[in-house]
């Protein structure tokens, strides 16, 4: 199927799971993250859940972060030429909704992409191949673009991947692992 399909559909079954079933999907999926190797993570990027979109709820995995003493960074969007601006997520920074409700750092220190370890990516689906299919701005492809090649690109999601996403094109950027209820 092609991204737009695959992008109503996964919005769909997204939305049509119950509290509990992503309750016991994320602690699946947390286990899983909790056993990656971290030793040489330094800096860790991570997206700030939308609760409205039900998207894993990434709370559990910033204190995990935090914890074991990894600076955690945070983005906010600039919708007008769909970039992403990242900050140090300290544990007083002070986040507020933009106007699309997605929660953003205020007045935090900007940090630039050759800083960071370690991306965890959201998405709808990914196929075997480790393409995803996100929310469709490209947000994401342009921002792991300016990653450093050794920067791990982690992808997190309720869904098994599919085979095939038929319409990658060259601005697309494959992860190294999408992690998903086994």
């Amino acid at each position: 199927m092609k991204k737009q399909e695959l992008r109503e559909i996964y919005k769909q079954k997204r939305n049509e799971l119950t509290f509990d079933e992503i309750k016991k999907l994320q602690e699946n999926i947390y286990q899983q993250i909790f056993d990656v190797d971290i030793s040489k993570v330094k800096t860790v990027h991570l997206f700030l859940t939308l609760k409205k979109f039900k998207e894993i709820d990434t709370q559990p995995i910033v204190d995990y972060f935090r914890k074991h003493q990894k600076q955690i960074v945070v983005s906010s969007c600039n919708f007008d030429d769909t970039t992403l601006s990242h900050f140090y997520l300290e544990e007083n920074t002070k986040l507020e909704l933009n106007k699309f409700g997605v929660p953003e750092p205020v007045h935090a220190k900007p940090v630039k992409e050759i800083m960071l370890d370690l991306v965890f990516v959201p998405l709808l689906i990914s196929d075997e191949n480790n393409y995803r299919v996100g929310y469709g701005k490209g947000f994401y492809d342009r921002f792991l673009l300016n990653c450093r090649k050794d920067c791990k690109k982690i992808g997190l999601n309720f869904f098994k991947p599919i085979l095939n996403i038929f319409d990658i094109n060259t601005f697309d950027i494959a992860l190294d692992a999408v992690i998903y209820p086994k």
